[in-house]
């Protein structure tokens, strides 16, 4: 038996854009899609409205708010730092804010990357009575006033988003430059992701702009902002589909960090009684059917995001969605499957 021939650039196209258009639903929002293989954008799909109220379509230049997807930027900024001479990955924490009470003590830069901190949730301590966005110095404010660690630094996992807000206060202070500035300067620009900004409310503005969307009756209502939707460091930037595919050839190329430092972000973290947490610098480090990725989801009001970079088989899958009700995980593996698997 012969195995079969790999599918054409076109059949993968057609196989794809099927998945890609129950994305969509009638007359409300959807998402777009991207498929780069050896450096070449197979395919670019888009269903839906960016914008459902005045029926503007989704486009692949479309930018919709990354969420957690946003934690790559905010770990690449860091090491920028890192290989600036500027940071270590072993600097604490109260060197970057001697401020912070003692229960913070023994934390370092690298457990923030790897969330493994032990960092109280900051969503879990609102303050009472809050009506005006938090931003990343709130985040900072409301740690200083908890008392203990969820486990002592470096032994455990847990996601913290509380650690990637701190992240970006860091990269403030050791740069001298805005969070949003920082971006922009060292990485955004440099690449050409002309239209990917940390978005600030009042001080910039998002082009092209998704707005996110969750299922009421009779169809969709806009959700798209949040009291904590202002924190820039956990989930802040928008981009699109187009853009990111920038980032992802510059992840092959090096062109913002150190070849050695951004393997750093790639390397899985291994805690000290041998578990392995499959997560590196705001990277997911795993394997889907004995081929490696690294990858990030993000899951925020009004949007889901999805990234998996194939590094060996040289190929990524972006998604960007402005709707709540879908599992972009699942999304993507249909899409993997239909590359890597002819759809088996």
């Amino acid at each position: 038996m012969t195995n079969p021939a790999p599918a054409s650039d076109r059949e993968i196209a057609s196989r794809l854009d099927s998945i890609v258009q129950s994305l969509g639903v009638p007359d409300g929002p959807g998402g777009a899609v991207i498929f780069i293989k050896d450096g070449k954008a197979i395919y670019k799909g888009a269903v839906g409205y960016a914008d459902v109220e005045h029926k503007t379509p989704i486009t692949p230049a479309t930018n919709f708010r990354l969420a957690s997807c946003t934690k790559q930027f905010t770990a690449a900024a860091v090491l920028c730092l890192i290989d600036d001479g500027k940071l270590k990955l072993d600097t604490p924490l109260n060197d970057c804010f001697p401020g912070l009470p003692s229960y913070t003590h023994g934390i370092l830069i690298r457990h923030l990357l790897t969330h493994t901190s032990g960092l109280p949730d900051y969503e879990d301590h609102l303050p009472a009575g809050i009506t005006v966005p938090l931003k990343d110095a709130d985040v900072l404010a409301i740690l200083a006033g908890q008392s203990q660690l969820y486990f002592p630094p470096g032994t455990q996992y847990r996601y913290s988003n509380s650690a990637y807000a701190l992240l970006s206060l860091i990269v403030e202070k050791y740069s001298g430059q805005r969070f949003p500035d920082f971006l922009h300067t060292r990485i955004f620009h440099p690449l050409g992701m002309n239209n990917t900004v940390a978005y600030e409310p009042g001080i910039s503005a998002v082009s092209n702009r998704a707005y996110g969307y969750s299922p009421a009756a009779g169809g969709y209502t806009r959700t798209d902002q949040s009291l904590t939707s202002a924190v820039l460091g956990d989930g802040g930037v928008y981009s699109s589909v187009e853009d990111l595919a920038k980032w992802d050839a510059a992840l092959y190329d090096s062109k913002i960090l150190r070849p050695e430092t951004q393997r750093l972000a790639f390397t899985t973290t291994i805690l000290p009684d041998g578990h392995d947490i499959h997560y590196g610098f705001g990277w997911r480090v795993d394997s889907y059917r004995d081929h490696a990725f690294v990858g990030h989801g993000g899951d925020t009001i009004g949007f889901r995001t999805h990234i998996e970079r194939y590094p060996a088989d040289h190929f990524s899958v972006i998604l960007l969605s402005n709707r709540n009700d879908i599992d972009p995980h699942a999304f993507l593996r249909r899409i993997v499957d239909a590359v890597l698997f002819d759809g088996r």
